[in-house]
């Protein structure tokens, strides 16, 4: 019988959605807008993002996941109803399998919770995959070598460490630094250093024009405009890469003290390996400019972005589906 299937990249800051022969048809931040004395839906997805900072007390924009798993069911089922709803054939009476990323640190609980979440939705079956598998498998990783592979998955609410295996996690680690913090290091350093308060999407702006995980000689500027501390009134100002620099590294510094923390518990022969093939670099955050210089110099391995590294996860999700009944008795089982 013929069956819809769908991937979908959960992410704590964006969502995307992939369908087999249609290809990417969704990227929308994980954004829901909720009429507070109605307690109802108002939008969702990019609708939802353009209303933050733009709206009445009674209309609230909710982020469903914290830190990659649900932190509200009722709204993370109302996100999965618009995306599936979206991604599904308005004419097909079938209902969809469903292939879903969840972060490596996952509990049993918090993985019902997202297959419950899913079939309310509207799937007929919801599967669960580790994020740093997807993203591998997206990366074109083969994880199913006997030799070891370093993933670091940084979206939007975790940067993800794994090291992967003969088709499993071998060691891992999460921590909670990736995009939206970068976001807030941004707000919090031009406020400091410039008294000037700038919103959540220009603080995103910001670090997608001029990010740089490094000080460079030649620095990229950028022009923002936020609102004087001192005078209540707005103000431009240029800001530069090497800003962005200096406001991100304690935080890539985190990520990095991670990397090494995987490489202390990783065999070492996998080390080896990876020594030999060097990092893979994936998620939305991978883009910061020289962030692969900035992980070869701190951790001496080589470092590279994979290709579309935001679509990664989502990548992964459709080769599952390609041979969802493969992985059905394999990869989809393990806990």
């Amino acid at each position: 019988m013929l069956t819809q299937k769908i991937g979908i990249d959960l992410g704590t800051a964006n969502t995307v959605v992939f369908v087999p022969g249609r290809g990417f048809i969704i990227n929308e931040p994980t954004i829901v807008a909720l009429s507070k004395p109605e307690n109802s839906v108002l939008a969702v997805g990019s609708e939802a993002k353009e209303m933050i900072g733009r709206t009445p007390d009674e209309i609230v924009a909710y982020r469903p996941l914290k830190d990659g798993v649900i932190a509200d069911y009722y709204i993370t089922k109302a996100l999965l109803t618009y995306f599936i709803g979206k991604a599904t054939k308005w004419w097909s009476p079938l209902k969809p399998e469903v292939v879903i990323s969840v972060p490596a640190g996952v509990t049993q609980t918090e993985r019902r919770a997202v297959v419950n979440a899913a079939k309310e939705a509207g799937a007929r079956n919801a599967f669960i995959v580790r994020e740093p598998v997807l993203a591998a498998l997206g990366a074109g990783i083969p994880i199913n070598a006997r030799s070891g592979h370093m993933i670091i998955n940084i979206g939007g609410g975790t940067a993800e460490v794994a090291v992967i295996a003969l088709g499993n996690i071998v060691s891992w680690t999460s921590v909670r630094v990736a995009g939206n913090k970068f976001d807030r290091a941004v707000s919090d350093y031009v406020k400091k250093k410039y008294g000037l308060a700038i919103g959540e999407q220009t603080a995103e702006n910001v670090k997608i024009e001029v990010g740089s995980a490094l000080v460079t000689k030649n620095k990229a500027e950028y022009q923002i405009r936020g609102r004087d501390l001192q005078t209540g009134l707005p103000r431009d100002i240029i800001i530069t890469s090497n800003n962005i620099a200096e406001a991100l590294t304690p935080l890539l510094l985190e990520i990095a003290e991670s990397v090494k923390n995987v490489f202390n518990v990783t065999p070492p022969e996998l080390v080896a390996d990876i020594m030999e093939k060097g990092v893979i670099l994936s998620g939305g955050s991978a883009q910061l400019n020289h962030l692969p210089e900035f992980f070869e110099r701190y951790l001496g391995v080589p470092a590279y972005v994979a290709e579309d590294p935001l679509f990664c996860v989502a990548k992964g999700t459709g080769l599952i589906l390609d041979h969802l009944d493969t992985y059905k008795r394999t990869l989809l089982n393990k806990r």
